[in-house]
């Protein structure tokens, strides 16, 4: 609701867990929704796979669609809300984390909301996230409504948070958790207003960017896809091999499934496979339990060479034409809704302060503190007007910053690149400092606003 900007059909927000509906939000010409069963059937729509999850879940699945200029370049999934206790995870009548995980292995980006005034993570929960195993790149996570709690409280909860999720979590890095208040409504406590700016900023930077590497995740998906299927061949052969060919095949049948562990080891070894590429054990022996091993193909080696030739020699080359289109294609971002008006203008992140500040005044906003950095201007012995290097160095260490960070003040400050500092770049030089030093990033360029007057040039007029 806060990225599209509009309400979508099956919307309902609430403090509870309203939703209880996968509700897939896409781009249509016109406002209206299709329900699961007619879903799974259209050709034009990726969702005909779903069908295996049964009645019960599709009765539980619907399409939005509705003409929002954010849903030209992304679609959203919208999950059920989660809920806590094993009576209601029952209640569902599917495999709620099964759902997940089809969807997850699909999508680009995965957001995982958190309020933060209830951070505890149910079991429903719990398992949710175990789902999304293998996929861990594409998982951030939003400590939402953060403005219902001071900076003291918001500093336990966010701890709190990543010591939760480390526990779900079992990756050696640390997750991306946004903070903020993404509801259209008056902030309860502003003390953070800076912060949660700038992370929207981050959130929406980082789902505007997801359309440009669309080409590149889906090449990454097809090598992991490629990889899983030379492994599951490998698997499914030994285990066709090790079978007798008359009797006692269902004492074999169990034997080998009980020794799927070990099995998974000797063909690491043969194979030079590696153990993140075999599928996960207790998985795998629940879905071998209901298979005839007798039915099991042979290992055909023309199939598993083409395969390493694909990984080898063909990915090189449709790497290098992606590339090569995304060069000469329009650079393609996610426009509309939240995403527009918000990084142009007075109430863009970081508009007038830093090194933004005064770029819509006339006057030059180094002139305000000018009388004060020429007083130490003089102190430093001037010659014709201009200090040297050595001298405005024994000023600017002062401020203790690094001195790659002084370097590139000088390079700015030094309009002229004659190696010394006037009375308007040694201002300029100080003001460069303050910004760096309240925390501020330093521009790679120097505005126009911040060029001293005496050094900018003149405007032509066409005679």
């Amino acid at each position: 609701r806060y990225l599209l900007e509009q309400d979508f059909p099956g919307m309902r927000i609430g403090p509870e867990p309203t939703t209880d509906s996968f509700i897939a939000v896409m781009y249509g010409d016109s406002e209206g929704s299709i329900p699961g069963n007619a879903l799974v059937v259209d050709p034009k729509k990726p969702f005909r796979k779903l069908s295996r999850f049964g009645n019960v879940f599709l009765n539980r699945f619907m399409c939005s669609q509705l003409p929002n200029q954010v849903l030209k370049s992304i679609s959203i999934i919208d999950s059920p809300g989660i809920l806590s206790g094993e009576k209601q995870r029952i209640s569902r009548g599917y495999d709620f984390c099964q759902v997940l995980q089809w969807f997850a292995e699909r999508v680009d980006r995965i957001i995982l909301l958190f309020d933060a005034h209830k951070l505890d993570i149910s079991d429903e929960f719990s398992e949710a996230i175990k789902s999304f195993r293998g996929q861990d790149d594409k998982i951030r996570v939003v400590l939402n409504k953060a403005d219902q709690v001071d900076t003291q409280q918001l500093m336990r909860v966010y701890g709190a948070l990543m010591w939760s999720l480390g526990k779900v979590i079992n990756t050696p890095e640390v997750l991306r958790v946004y903070i903020g208040s993404f509801w259209a409504s008056p902030l309860r406590n502003t003390e953070n207003r800076r912060l949660f700016e700038a992370e929207a900023q981050d959130l929406f930077r980082d789902i505007q960017s997801l359309p440009q590497k669309a080409a590149v995740r889906k090449l990454n998906d097809l090598i992991k896809r490629a990889r899983l299927a030379k492994v599951h061949a490998y698997i499914i052969s030994y285990l066709k091999k090790e079978m007798p060919s008359v009797f006692g095949k269902e004492n074999k049948k169990k034997e080998l499934i009980s020794r799927l562990p070990e099995i998974y080891i000797q063909l690491q070894r043969e194979h030079h496979i590696s153990a993140g590429d075999f599928p996960e054990v207790n998985k795998m022996q629940e879905l071998l339990e209901t298979c005839d091993f007798t039915k099991f193909h042979s290992l055909k080696p023309k199939l598993i060479e083409a395969v390493d030739n694909m990984l080898a020699n063909k990915i090189a080359s449709l790497m290098n034409l992606i590339t090569q289109e995304e060069n000469n294609m329009p650079t393609e971002i996610v426009h509309g809704g939240a995403f527009d008006g918000t990084m142009a203008g007075p109430f863009g992140h970081g508009y007038g302060e830093g090194a933004k500040e005064g770029a819509d005044e006339e006057e030059w906003v180094v002139a305000k503190d000018k009388p004060a950095y020429d007083e130490i201007f003089y102190t430093l012995s001037p010659i014709n007007g201009k200090i040297s290097g050595i001298s405005a160095k024994k000023e600017m260490v002062t401020s203790k910053l690094p001195n790659s960070v002084l370097g590139k003040i000088w390079k700015l400050a030094d309009c002229d690149g004659d190696g010394m500092l006037d009375d308007e770049e040694f201002a300029l030089a100080k003001h460069l400092i303050k910004i760096k030093l309240d925390g501020y990033e330093l521009p790679g360029t120097l505005p126009s606003h911040l060029v001293p007057p005496s050094h900018r040039k003149p405007l032509q007029t066409a005679e």
